[in-house]
């Protein structure tokens, strides 16, 4: 399996791809930081992080889908994924592994932003508890929507289109709460209750805040291990369909 996890990973970093989007990430992280700075209030600027965290978020509905969109989408309009399936892996390794290197480089991405909490700890005072506690939110965060790209690129061969079914499916994710909201649940209080209980926006709240949560932290990891379940028995299901 770290043998195809080292291969996904290489395919990243051996093309500009990565460096891309890593350098859109960092573009966009750095506006709000910018902008952040730019409406303190007062000499010295708590690095506290919710409201910066928060808006990267809806970048998400562009960046995690550009990540993931070739992990099995390429594979097929290649033709390498019948090479893959009869591969001594399987279906879990592979998902595994291709999840795994996927989420390297959102990590890595992650790190780069460092730089950002370093600045302002030189000049200001940084809120540990809640720089800690947003990193660890919008990780796990970035890992659910990584695990619903994969998922939108194993239903197709063409990675545009995985793109696009991925952005549909984390936008959904992200404003889920506003779809609950909406005077179409105002009757349905039972129903909204239960599409409440799929709120990423909701969960994130506590970890912005410096709060760490046991509820919250298996809400993300099961949702990521749901999705990447779903993932797998797609691709088994192809398997086998291709006999």
């Amino acid at each position: 399996m770290f043998s195809l996890y080292k291969k996904e990973l290489q395919s990243y970093y051996y093309s500009p791809f990565a460096y891309v989007i890593a350098a859109l990430f960092l573009v966009l992280f750095s506006f709000e930081f910018i902008n952040g700075i730019s409406n303190m209030e007062g000499t010295m600027y708590k690095f506290s992080f919710p409201n910066i965290f928060h808006n990267n978020f809806f970048f998400f509905i562009f960046l995690i889908p550009a990540l993931t969109m070739r992990t099995f989408a390429d594979e097929r309009k290649t033709g390498t994924e019948v090479l893959l399936m009869t591969s001594p892996l399987n279906v879990f390794q592979i998902v595994i592994a291709k999840f795994l290197a996927v989420s390297t480089v959102f990590l890595m991405m992650i790190v780069l932003t460092l730089f950002f909490p370093m600045i302002t700890l030189a000049a200001g005072e940084v809120v540990w508890s809640s720089l800690i506690c947003g990193y660890l939110g919008f990780f796990l965060w970035g890992l659910v929507c990584i695990a619903v790209g994969m998922l939108m690129s194993s239903f197709t061969d063409s990675p545009i289109i995985a793109g696009i079914l991925g952005e549909g499916a984390v936008v959904l994710l992200i404003f889920i709460d506003n779809f609950k909201d909406s005077a179409l649940f105002d009757n349905l209080p039972k129903a909204a209750k239960v599409i409440g209980w799929f709120s990423t926006q909701s969960r994130f709240v506590s970890f912005s805040q410096g709060i760490f949560k046991l509820s919250d932290l298996v809400f993300f990891i099961t949702a990521t291990v749901l999705f990447l379940g779903w993932n797998i028995i797609s691709i088994e299901k192809r398997r086998w369909s291709r006999g």
